[in-house]
C-alpha cells in the first residue's frame, strides 16, 4: 500500500490488489514501433516493462480519496471468484484486497462513494461480494457513480430484462437492484474538489475523474492510458478500446489539458510510480516527472 498523499484538501491513497505481466507491447498498442520500447527501456524497465519476457507490466488497483468528510473508491479492480470466460486472468481469484482496503483505514460501511471510470472487468469487481444467495454490494452505503452510456452498452437486453454481459451481471446489476447506482453523462460535478468527466473511445461512457484542490491538480484518466508508452504516443490506442480513434482523440484532449494546466494524469494501471506530470514535445507528449 501506497503512503498518503494530500492534494490541496483531498487525501489520496493507492491500494494495490494484485500486480502481474500482461500483453506484449505489439499486442496491447498496436503500431507502436519496437524501436520506442527500446529507445526508452532505462525507464519503463522494471515497472512498465519487462524486456526479458517482452511482456507490458502491470497492476490493478483502487484510489482512495477522502474529500469533504467522505470516503471514495476511484475504480474496485477485479474481484474474487469470478467467472472471466473472456478474461481467464481475471477468474477466480482469492486476494486480500480487503484487507488491504483495512489497512488504509477503510472499512466497507465507510465507503460513501464509489466511481467506477468504466464498466470493464477489472474496474468494477469489488462493486459485489459473495452474499447468501448471490452478490451483494461491498460497500452497503455507498452510492455507486457509474457512466449511463457504459450502463446503456453492457446492460440488459432482451424481453427477459437480463444482461448477457456476466460482468454486468454480477459485478453492477447487484448493486441496481439494491438502488445504490447514480448514473451519469456528460459532466458531473461530485464535490468542490472533484468532477466527472465524459472522456469516451475505450469504451463508450469511459470518464475521467478531475481533481481541484487549492493548487493542485489532477486527472484519474482509467484506462485511457494502459503503458506510459502512449504518452508518447498518443495516437495508439490499445487493443481493448471499443473505439481506437476515438480513444486517440480523447487521449490527445486530456493529455493536452494536463500538459498546459498542470494536473497530475493518474491511470488506472501504471506500477510503481502511479501519477506521471507531462509536458508537450511537439505533436506528442513527455514525462517530466513522476509521483505517487
Amino acid at each position: 500500500m501506497d503512503m498518503k498523499m494530500m492534494w490541496g484538501e483531498v487525501e489520496v491513497r493507492r491500494v494495490v490488489e494484485l500486480e502481474a505481466p500482461f500483453l506484449p507491447p505489439a499486442a496491447l498498442v498496436p503500431g507502436v514501433p519496437e524501436e520506442v520500447w527500446r529507445a526508452n527501456e532505462d525507464w519503463l524497465a522494471p515497472d512498465f516493462w519487462d524486456p526479458g519476457s517482452d511482456r507490458v507490466m502491470a497492476a490493478v488497483q483502487t484510489w482512495v480519496l477522502r474529500s469533504e468528510g467522505r470516503t471514495i473508491l476511484v475504480d474496485t479492480g477485479a474481484g474474487n471468484g469470478r467467472e472471466r470466460p473472456d478474461a481467464p486472468h481475471f477468474a477466480h481469484l482469492d486476494t486480500d484486497f480487503l484487507a488491504r482496503l483495512a489497512a488504509a483505514g477503510v472499512r466497507p460501511e465507510d465507503v460513501d462513494i464509489v466511481v467506477n471510470t468504466h464498466l470493464h472487468a477489472d474496474h468494477v469487481g469489488w462493486n459485489t461480494r459473495a452474499g447468501d444467495g448471490g452478490w451483494v454490494p461491498t460497500f452497503p452505503n455507498a452510492t455507486y457513480f457509474m457512466p449511463a452510456a457504459d450502463h446503456a452498452h453492457f446492460g440488459p437486453r432482451g424481453a427477459d430484462g437480463e444482461s448477457r454481459d456476466p460482468v454486468f451481471a454480477d459485478s453492477v446489476a447487484p448493486v441496481d437492484r439494491a438502488g445504490q447506482t447514480l448514473l451519469w453523462s456528460g459532466t458531473h460535478r461530485i464535490d468542490a474538489h472533484l468532477t466527472l468527466e465524459a472522456a469516451p473511445g475505450h469504451t463508450p461512457g469511459s470518464s475521467v475523474l478531475r481533481l481541484a484542490s487549492g493548487t493542485d491538480r489532477a486527472v484519474f484518466v482509467g484506462d485511457l492510458l494502459h503503458t506510459p508508452v502512449q504518452i508518447l504516443e498518443p495516437a495508439h490506442s490499445s487493443c481493448l478500446c471499443a473505439d481506437p480513434r476515438e480513444a486517440a482523440a480523447t487521449r490527445v484532449r486530456v493529455l493536452g489539458r494536463a500538459a498546459d494546466e498542470r494536473e497530475l494524469v493518474v491511470p488506472a494501471h501504471f506500477r510503481g510510480a502511479g501519477a506521471a506530470e507531462v509536458r508537450r514535445d511537439g505533436a506528442r507528449f513527455a514525462v517530466s516527472r513522476w509521483a505517487a
